[in-house]
């Protein structure tokens, strides 16, 4: 896998880090994303609500930090959630550009 890379964007005076889009694994399967109760409800979570930072994603879902920050890792590099850096605080956010992303959310919305 490719060593990670920063853009760093300004605007409004705050220094925002996005990801980059070359650690995203396109190859990811659908079992291994559903395969997770933690990832599930995170993923429904994100395609609520858009976007939160990682605490409100832990206390919403209750999962700890730990458990929290290690399925959105996963779910980062499969291309499903954008990670949003503004100096210390992480914001993540579901990627409804991403196909199967969008594909998902249907899914959520038909099963509910």
């Amino acid at each position: 896998m490719q060593k990670d890379t920063s853009l760093e964007v300004f605007e409004n005076k705050t220094t925002v880090r996005l990801e980059s889009f070359s650690t995203v694994n396109s190859k990811c399967k659908i079992e291994d994303v559903l395969s997770s109760k933690g990832r599930v409800l995170i993923l429904k979570l994100l395609a609520e609500r858009d976007e939160l930072n990682i605490s409100a994603i832990a206390r919403i879902t209750n999962l700890n930090h730990r458990t929290t920050a290690k399925h959105l890792e996963f779910l980062t590099k499969a291309g499903l959630v954008q990670e949003k850096r503004f100096g210390r605080i992480k914001i993540f956010r579901y990627r409804l550009e991403n196909s199967k992303a969008h594909s998902l959310k249907r899914l959520f919305e038909i099963w509910d």
